[in-house]
């Protein structure tokens, strides 16, 4: 397993803190339901509300796979060449 510097070490241990608060999941489920909300086409009335919703639902998926998104980060940082 290859060894991460100090401030790299502090910034991922920051956020797998931070994944672990109850707070953090508790946003994660507020966001996925607001994601279920927004991926209903029932409710758009045209083309630029529809590229607005895009851009809202890109924002939410960001969001709620950032945990996978850092993990993945983390143990391609730390995996041996």
């Amino acid at each position: 397993m290859a060894s991460l510097d100090k401030e790299t070490e502090v910034y991922y241990n920051n956020y797998f803190d931070l994944f672990n608060t109850s707070g953090y999941k508790q946003l994660i489920e507020d966001l996925k339901s607001n994601n279920t909300v927004l991926n209903n086409v029932d409710t758009i009335k045209d083309d630029k509300d529809l590229y607005f919703r895009k851009g809202q639902l890109n924002v939410l998926a960001s969001l709620i796979n950032f945990e996978v998104t850092i993990d993945n980060a983390y143990k391609e940082a730390t995996e041996d060449d």
